[in-house]
């Protein structure tokens, strides 16, 4: 089998998009050679460790920031009604992204790993209205901290909990 084939039998190839776009493509390392996408329930047993997980930790950044910022006690989004909401949200949503970045690129934890990153700055930007416009910047801080803290919970539980395998896709 070529190395195209994988590409022929999803359908997919670069070739087809417009050539301007092809360039960033390549950067990106979006080459629709995809390796063998990671078992549904792994990412299903990957994302409730992730959930989980996240919500301990933000449990854990709540307590260490009130207790040494005890200004922010009684913050309304340190309550756990308020972070796990969002928490799980986003948590759901990266772990949909997994075995969509596992279709799209041969390098599956380079692309996830960058696109945390880049969702993680993008989700401080809320971060920083609200402390623009006027809440403790203490309680801003220790937000960062969850939102650093959930991608990287998040990143770890998908790549070791639902490895993506070697062998590109054959159909």
């Amino acid at each position: 089998m070529t190395p195209s084939a994988p590409r022929r039998a999803l359908g997919l190839s670069p070739e087809i998009l417009p050539p301007y776009l092809r360039p960033w493509l390549r950067r990106f390392r979006i080459d629709f050679n995809p390796k063998t996408p990671p078992p549904t329930m792994a990412v299903i047993v990957a994302t409730l460790v992730a959930i989980v997980t996240s919500l301990a930790a933000d449990a854990v950044l709540v307590k260490i920031g009130v207790s040494v910022y005890p200004a922010t006690k009684g913050y309304s989004h340190f309550r756990f009604s308020d972070y796990s909401k969002l928490t799980i949200i986003g948590v759901l949503i990266a772990c949909a992204g997994w075995p969509i970045v596992a279709r799209i690129s041969s390098q599956p934890k380079w692309v996830f790993l960058r696109a945390a990153i880049a969702v993680t700055f993008a989700l401080f930007l809320p971060d920083l209205a609200i402390w623009y416009l006027g809440q403790s910047a203490q309680a801003v801080f220790v937000l960062i901290w969850m939102h650093v803290a959930i991608a990287v919970v998040t990143y770890l539980s998908l790549i070791l909990l639902a490895p993506v395998h070697g062998r590109h896709v054959r159909r």
